[in-house]
């Protein structure tokens, strides 16, 4: 009787399969995929791997000058377009080997503004050959025929290079942001409320509160990102837009047209602000359980008993420190009863002791996940930042350039980190600051419970994104959580039409009653003078 039973499921179970692939083959979507490259792929990469894994089949538009989108790949297909350009990876290696003697103090003021303004001249000309680059595909009537008759159910781009809105617009399609940065700011600047009085800009090292005096510099530094959006880096987009679209387009009211936001934050990491109904937040959503370690580094990780173990990694674009500060932080590690793992390209520090492991890459995941790590010597990167999170490590934090200072501040101001400046920084400060990490416990203890609150969600962030993504899809868009507001001109927003409106009544008003007084009391006057008489 159990082997007739058996044999009848058996012969259901293929017909069920065959049920399931093709449902999953009929609701298996398109989606055209335009990234921006470097550490923004890495983050975009498990998104798309994530969609690919739900049946849905995926295109992403690549630059011929790529340095991590590969051609070729198992979870898409790729289209290659010409950029003109070729890579950049040796200019920003000597930007950041220059920022990091600025830091340290052995360059000069002009040093420092050279460094910059050449700097600034990269990412204007970046912006610039991105428009061109869009608009060499809309150009391409070959190119944009085949991208028509793909049928495509949405356009899944970064706008921290806003190319792909741009011609997400040009083919008509639904658009789905992943998100941190826009051109000069961040996402939240132009999609939601933003009130500078604490709610910190980037840049300035900010927290959401705010004495006066830094109420005054927050303000300065929006000014300063109005000014590049307006002057440097909006023609480029204001002369696309002029190009394909009506005179009245521009590349911000495109952002804004977009139907959901997936915002790589969530409000355990970043200050608390106000929202929008199509803002998704699902930052994390590139963290995961970790992973054994390979036999060698176990090995390593075990050795060091109840002390337990340390990483550091400056990020994938700063391969080693100068030497002498690279000597001070080896003499430090050499000291310490714990073993430490070191991301360390470069000359060997003379002073490292032999519980010091330098490796040209680290399994930084699995690491931070395993149950004898203690402190975590980062450089800030948001990855890097919301992985020691997910897995309740303490961060000695050396910020380095760009975002990683405003990351590192969010979580020491709710006690799980500390922050030690790149000009602060040698082995009698680093010393101190590693040793208060590892011996005060209320650093773990405040990052596990941010690491509580994290992972205390109803759906997990990568989840949530792809949920969302696929909402777009089922739905055409999203236009029932979008505000009309970004369409009132400015001073409709901010009421100030109203506000003259209601203080011209009201100034009508008080004249009317002045002047009819002074009239009642000029003929009451009047009629005592006469009868006087």
């Amino acid at each position: 009787m159990k082997s007739i039973m058996h044999k009848k499921q058996s012969s259901m179970a293929l017909p069920l399969l065959l049920i399931f692939v093709f449902f999953l083959s009929c609701e298996g979507g398109k989606i055209l995929v335009y990234p921006v490259d470097g550490s923004h792929w890495v983050n975009m990469k498990v998104l798309i791997e994530a969609l690919h894994s739900r049946g849905h089949d995926i295109t992403v538009i690549r630059p011929s000058s790529s340095w991590y989108i590969t051609e070729h790949s198992s979870f898409y297909k790729s289209i290659t377009v010409p950029d003109g350009i070729d890579s950049a990876d040796e200019f920003i290696k000597e930007y950041i080997n220059k920022m990091l003697e600025i830091q340290i103090g052995k360059a000069s003021t002009l040093t420092y503004l050279k460094v910059q303004m050449s700097f600034f001249s990269l990412i204007v000309n970046a912006h610039l050959i991105a428009c061109n680059t869009v608009s060499n595909i809309i150009e391409d009537k070959e190119l944009v025929k085949r991208l028509q008759n793909e049928q495509y159910d949405l356009v899944l781009t970064d706008p921290a290079i806003t190319a792909g809105v741009v011609l997400a617009h040009y083919l008509k399609l639904p658009l789905v942001l992943n998100v941190r940065w826009i051109m000069c700011s961040e996402g939240h600047f132009i999609i939601a409320p933003s009130p500078l009085s604490y709610i910190p800009v980037p840049g300035t090292g900010l927290s959401d509160q705010m004495t006066f005096l830094q109420r005054v510099k927050n303000s300065l530094f929006y000014a300063v990102i109005l000014f590049q959006d307006k002057f440097v880096v909006g023609p480029h987009y204001k002369a696309l837009c002029h190009k394909y679209f009506h005179d009245d387009c521009d590349v911000i009211s495109l952002l804004q047209e977009a139907d959901i936001w997936l915002m790589r934050l969530d409000f355990v990491f970043d200050f608390p602000k106000p929202t929008m109904p199509n803002v998704v937040y699902i930052g994390g959503f590139q963290c995961k359980p970790s992973k054994p370690l390979t036999e060698d580094l176990e090995a390593f990780v075990q050795s060091s008993g109840k002390h337990g173990f340390i990483i550091m990694s400056l990020g994938t674009l700063v391969d080693s420190l100068p030497a002498n500060t690279a000597n001070e932080i080896a003499t430090v590690f050499a000291s310490l009863p714990q073993k430490v793992i070191w991301r360390h390209v470069g000359p060997r520090p003379s002073t490292m002791g032999n519980n010091t492991l330098l490796v040209n890459w680290m399994p930084q995941n699995d690491l931070l996940g395993h149950p004898k790590i203690r402190a975590f010597v980062a450089h800030g990167g948001t990855n890097g930042v919301q992985e020691a999170i997910y897995h309740g490590v303490p961060v000695l934090g050396i910020p380095l350039f760009f975002d990683q200072f405003d990351n590192l501040l969010r979580i020491k101001v709710k006690g799980a980190a500390k922050i030690l400046e790149l000009s602060q920084l040698n082995g009698h400060n680093f010393q101190q600051a590693l040793l208060e990490i590892l011996s005060d416990d209320s650093y773990k203890m405040n990052m596990q419970r941010l690491s509580s609150l994290h992972r205390d969600q109803p759906m997990k962030p990568l989840d949530t994104a792809v949920f969302w993504t696929e909402f777009v899809m089922r739905n055409k868009g999203a236009p029932h959580l979008r505000t009309k507001a970004y369409r009132m001109p400015w001073y409709s927003y901010h009421s100030v039409d109203v506000i003259l409106f209601l203080f011209s009544i009201t100034a009508v008003v008080m004249f009317i009653t002045i002047a009819s007084i002074r009239y009642m009391c000029f003929r009451t006057n009047g009629t005592r003078k006469l009868k006087k008489k």
